[in-house]
């Protein structure tokens, strides 16, 4: 099933897209409807490519309120955890997602070197994990920067930085 919602964050709007069955099966945010609808298609299809069933019927739900409230604060993001199925993603892929939900809190960073470095693996590979993140916001992926400056994010810089600015995180932002 599918949930979207519109927030308000300041002067922007956020859309907010949770695919789900029983748990959170992905998670998609853009600043316009029409572009969150190409990214839950795009999120979709990579669900299905893992093996997961996936019914983008729209249904309402509680999820895409939750996911606001992880993007403003009022809900950690460790807390949220529990409601992810993580169908469809790797052993490996879980361990850094739940590891970096627990260790990088909310105003902070941490380089894809010093994640690689704690989870005993290389840069490249938790690259690879971020580019494959469905449940952005929550798993925390645009916490992770590179050593010399703000790094990559599938959802784009734009949205990368807007999420590290409501963070209050300044230096990677400017």
């Amino acid at each position: 099933m599918l949930s979207v919602e519109k927030f308000r964050v300041g002067e922007r709007e956020v859309w907010i897209g949770v695919v789900f069955s029983g748990r959170v099966q992905g998670i998609a945010f853009a600043f316009d409807r029409r572009t969150l609808m190409e990214r839950i298609r795009s999120l979709a299809e990579h669900l299905r490519k893992r093996g997961v069933s996936v019914s983008l019927d729209v249904q309402p739900s509680d999820y895409p309120e939750k996911v606001f409230k992880v993007m403003i604060g009022e809900l950690d993001n460790a807390d949220f955890l529990p409601e992810l199925s993580f169908e469809g993603v790797t052993p490996f892929e879980k361990k850094v997602y739940e590891w970096l939900t627990k260790n990088v809190k909310r105003g902070s960073v941490i380089t894809y070197g010093a994640l690689a470095k704690a989870l005993n693996t290389s840069p490249r590979a938790i690259g690879g994990a971020m580019k494959r993140n469905p449940y952005p916001i929550v798993v925390s992926c645009h916490r992770v920067v590179a050593h010399d400056g703000i790094g990559y994010y599938s959802s784009g810089i734009d949205e990368k930085k807007f999420l590290l600015e409501i963070e209050g995180v300044k230096e990677w932002t400017s």
